[in-house]
């Protein structure tokens, strides 16, 4: 298995337990105005173009590369999950681990 392709399962994996902090997030009275589907969808597509595009320049650029690319990648998504386990685990007051 290539070093790209071990990233992308570590990527899946996060993300989708990411998906599950949110989704949990979303059920909490407190958290749902935060959550309402023009917000969000407002939210999400403008950092996929500023993200998207911002890796692409630096990779035209050869300041960075596809496989460091994807390590940062999966480095922030690892990141965002540990963000919801400890946002839950002190919503729930026990620990919450994600996928």
């Amino acid at each position: 298995m290539t070093d790209l392709s071990k990233l992308r399962q570590r990527y899946n994996a996060a993300a989708h337990a990411m998906q599950t902090g949110v989704a949990m997030e979303m059920e909490m009275e407190d958290r749902k105005s935060a959550m309402e589907p023009k917000y969000l969808r407002v939210s999400v597509n403008a950092a996929m173009v500023e993200h998207s595009a911002l890796a692409q320049l630096l990779m035209n650029k050869g300041v960075i590369d596809e496989l460091e690319y994807a390590e940062a990648l999966v480095a922030g998504m690892e990141a965002e999950k540990e963000k919801y386990e400890k946002s839950l685990s002190e919503h729930f007051g026990k620990k919450i681990t994600l996928g």
